[in-house]
């Protein structure tokens, strides 16, 4: 029997099947891509959402801040956006006699980045500061991030017009890269009859708040790795370096970030520590996007990373 967490920690977990039973109302026949980005943001990180235009990326990002009664921005990037349009500026007030600091929409707990890869590399790394610190530096002023504060980005296939691959950098930087795909045939017929999405989301209420929301991280923070393990972990990492299966193999930061994620699932899952399925549930949203397949692969990366998963054992 697998062990299950305390009592006192069963409130949470009912709290978060809360949350993915009400997004679920609004994001149709996607509930495990759900729980991938309720389970990114208990862990403290920032998502990439890869898809076509028009599958329910930017209602997915709204229907989660609202959720959680946290402050939601969207910015669309273009190729003409600047830096500043992102952090903000200082204007001087006649009034005041003085330059005032406007703050731009990364100020906000949860800031979409709608279509990130349409805007240019230099706007592109003005996120980097605020996704990796917490915070961001404005005319040589560093000012603090609200708390707590989560990216969720969104691109467009690289084949279309007008797009920006992400430089690795900031691809490290995402937590996980999840895709939704076109929905089933039972979603879609609810959604062509039902009510439209805005109309849902207007009627959301709250399932958490901030703070809770933070006790939740914290909560993430002291679910039980065990030597073993860690073991597992490390052997995958190695083969992710081995030059069989990628061109570079993951980074410290980005094994940090499967074991976080890892975490974040087993707690959703009410136990207090992590098991062998736990990684495998999350490593191709973890890592693929961090990782370039060998040439003759004959497959992308996520393919890859599965196969690779196949051929190292659990210690």
């Amino acid at each position: 029997m697998v062990p299950r967490m305390a009592n006192h920690d069963t409130g949470l977990t009912q709290q978060l099947a809360r949350l993915t039973d009400q997004i679920s109302t609004v994001i149709v026949g996607k509930r495990t891509q759900i729980e991938d980005c309720i389970a990114c943001l208990l862990a403290g990180g920032h998502l990439l959402i890869e898809d076509v235009p028009g599958v329910g990326k930017t209602t997915l990002a709204h229907a989660l801040s609202v959720s959680l009664g946290l402050d939601f921005r969207r910015v669309q990037f273009t190729a003409d956006m600047m830096p500043s349009d992102l952090v903000g500026v200082s204007v001087y007030e006649r009034s005041k006699e003085a330059f005032v600091f406007h703050a731009g929409p990364v100020f906000a707990q949860v800031l979409l980045a709608d279509e990130i890869n349409r805007a240019g590399p230099k706007t592109q790394s003005a996120l980097l500061e605020a996704m990796e610190e917490q915070q961001v530096t404005v005319e040589n002023q560093t000012r603090a991030l609200p708390k707590p504060f989560f990216v969720i980005a969104t691109q467009n296939p690289t084949d279309q017009l007008g797009t920006y691959p992400l430089p690795e950098s900031q691809l490290d930087r995402f937590l996980m890269c999840l895709t939704l795909g076109y929905p089933d045939r039972a979603s879609e017929r609810a959604l062509l009859a039902g009510t439209d999405r805005r109309a849902v989301i207007d009627r959301l209420q709250p399932v958490m708040t901030a703070l809770e929301l933070q006790a939740a991280q914290q909560a993430v923070l002291a679910v039980h790795a065990g030597e073993a393990l860690l073991d597992y972990l490390q052997a995958l990492i190695a083969a992710t370096r081995s030059g069989q299966w990628f061109v570079e193999g993951l980074s410290p930061r980005a094994g940090i970030s499967v074991l976080r994620a890892a975490k974040a699932h087993a707690l959703m899952d009410r136990r207090d520590h992590v098991a062998p399925d736990d990684i495998q549930a999350v490593l191709v949203q973890t890592a693929a996007h961090r990782l370039q397949a060998v040439p003759g692969a004959g497959r992308g990366a996520a393919e890859q990373v599965l196969a690779m998963v196949k051929a190292v054992a659990v210690s």
